[in-house]
C-alpha cells in the first residue's frame, strides 16, 4: 500500500514537472531565432566599430595635415607681410 502511494506521488511530481517544462520547451525555437538575430546584430556592431576606429584614425591624420598646412600658410603670409 505504501509503495502505491510513493509511486503515485512520484508520478504526480513528474506530471507537474512536465507541465511546468512544456511552455519553456515551446519557446525554445523563438529564443533560438532571437539569439541568432542578436549574434548577427553583434557582428554588425563589431564591423561598425572597426569602421569607426578606421575613420577616427583617418580623421587624426587629416587633422595633422591640416595643422601642418595652416602653419605653412601662416609662414607664407608672414613672409609676404614682412
Amino acid at each position: 500500500m505504501v509503495t502505491w502511494i510513493v509511486v503515485a506521488g512520484v508520478l504526480f511530481a513528474l506530471v507537474v514537472l512536465a507541465l511546468a517544462v512544456r511552455p519553456v520547451l515551446a519557446r525554445l525555437p523563438r529564443l533560438r531565432r532571437a539569439a541568432v538575430a542578436l549574434q548577427g546584430r553583434a557582428a554588425e556592431a563589431e564591423a561598425l566599430r572597426e569602421t569607426a576606429e578606421t575613420l577616427q584614425q583617418r580623421a587624426e591624420v587629416l587633422q595633422g595635415q591640416l595643422d601642418t598646412t595652416q602653419q605653412r600658410l601662416a609662414l607664407i603670409k608672414a613672409r609676404r607681410d614682412g
